[in-house]
């Protein structure tokens, strides 16, 4: 045991001056011992701080205009088949992107989530063979095809090719489809029989939107949209149905490019419809984002919170369409995010100021245990603490 402090005692860097002599003690070994070991976790603290970058975090006014706003999304929907499932996109500038089909992508999905099929959505419509021609009559060899659009023409020379060409001059006059199998190109492309074969089947549509970079929202509802009297509204009678259940999974959602620790709130959350059909409604708070990395290479991308609200509809009803609806407004506050290294200059003055301040601290708490102890050994030698 007096090896061991006596080795304490050679480790002592604060020798005390003893009358003409310097004394070397087991208090000031120890406190040595456990000085060097702080010092030494410090300075390691400090060269990973100087090694890696830090992120320095600054709010400005966003003075950004005539930008757009990229939605990413993935969202899977258990219980809505894909023939029936549509996207829009509307602004408050007025403008409107309406059963959106470029870059979205849908996947049919069995009752375990299991993949049946993988298309583009708009793409596959099927071939007509001897098509109903507009006069009536079939279409015969060499003969140009022009169908009817069923009174929803705007010109003489207007033709309807496909289900979905009626579908859309339908849309445009603000007109709902009651019954497709009176429909020549719809009963020859089996619309109705493909909803029915895709009967509880759910639908996993994922892709992205080019909006305005200005407050909207964005939707998916079953039927396809129309105006009717300034109301957006969705033709679902042509289903036959008097509920559609739209519980759903966001496997993903983002505003814009992602970038080092952004967190996007609403990745892989689920909800399950209880009631016969409503409307789930995102309140959504975009906050535009800017992320300069070490390299300088710039991200302008955004974060976003997000509320959540469920509302009963009631199918038919004007401003009470069945579906998912995202609200979205962008905040006049932008975040940069800059990642940036430590100088070394700065990085040698913490070093000096860790070394300088760790000898002073651990010097005053030497000094006071060794004076301390002088003054009990004197008491003790007088008599006192007998």
């Amino acid at each position: 045991m007096n090896n061991i402090f006596a080795k304490f005692r050679n480790l002592d860097a604060y020798p005390k001056i003893n009358e003409d002599f310097y004394s070397r003690t087991l208090s000031g070994g120890v406190i040595t011992v456990i000085s060097s070991i702080l010092m030494i976790l410090l300075f390691i603290s400090e060269l990973r701080l100087y090694i890696n970058s830090m992120t320095h975090t600054e709010l400005v006014v966003d003075t950004s205009r005539g930008e757009t706003l990229r939605i990413n999304f993935d969202v899977t929907f258990p219980a809505l088949p894909c023939s029936i499932l549509s996207l829009d996109a509307m602004d408050i500038s007025g403008e409107q992107h309406l059963d959106v089909k470029h870059d979205v992508i849908k996947n049919r999905i069995d009752a375990n989530g299991n993949i049946i099929e993988t298309k583009k959505d708009g793409v596959g419509v099927h071939k007509i063979e001897k098509p109903l021609q507009k006069h009536g009559g079939r279409l015969e060899h060499n003969e140009t095809y022009c169908g009817s659009c069923y009174g929803a023409e705007t010109t003489d020379a207007d033709c309807c090719n496909s289900c979905e060409e009626v579908r859309e001059a339908y849309r445009k006059k603000g007109w709902g489809m009651s019954n497709p199998d009176e429909i020549d190109q719809c009963k020859r492309e089996g619309f109705l029989q493909k909803i029915k074969d895709e009967e509880g089947e759910g639908c996993n549509i994922y892709g992205f939107l080019e909006v305005n970079k200005v407050a909207g929202n964005f939707h998916f509802a079953p039927g396809k949209s129309f105006q009717q009297s300034n109301v957006h509204v969705h033709d679902v009678t042509a289903f036959q149905k008097g509920s559609f259940n739209i519980s759903h999974k966001i496997n993903k959602l983002s505003f814009g490019e992602s970038f080092p620790g952004v967190v996007n709130p609403l990745d892989r959350v689920q909800w399950t419809q209880k009631t016969p059909t409503g409307m789930f409604q995102y309140f959504v708070k975009v906050v535009p984002t800017v992320y300069t990395d070490i390299n300088n290479h710039t991200i302008q991308s955004n974060q976003f919170s997000v509320t959540e609200h469920f509302r009963h509809a009631i199918v038919g009803q004007p401003h009470s369409v069945p579906g998912v609806f995202f609200f979205y407004d962008l905040s006049p506050i932008k975040v940069t995010f800059t990642e940036q290294h430590v100088s070394f200059l700065h990085f040698l003055t913490n070093i000096c100021a860790i070394v300088g301040g760790m000898f002073t601290v651990s010097g005053i708490l030497d000094s006071f245990i060794y004076h301390g102890q002088k003054v009990i050994k004197k008491k003790m030698e007088i008599g006192k603490f007998s």
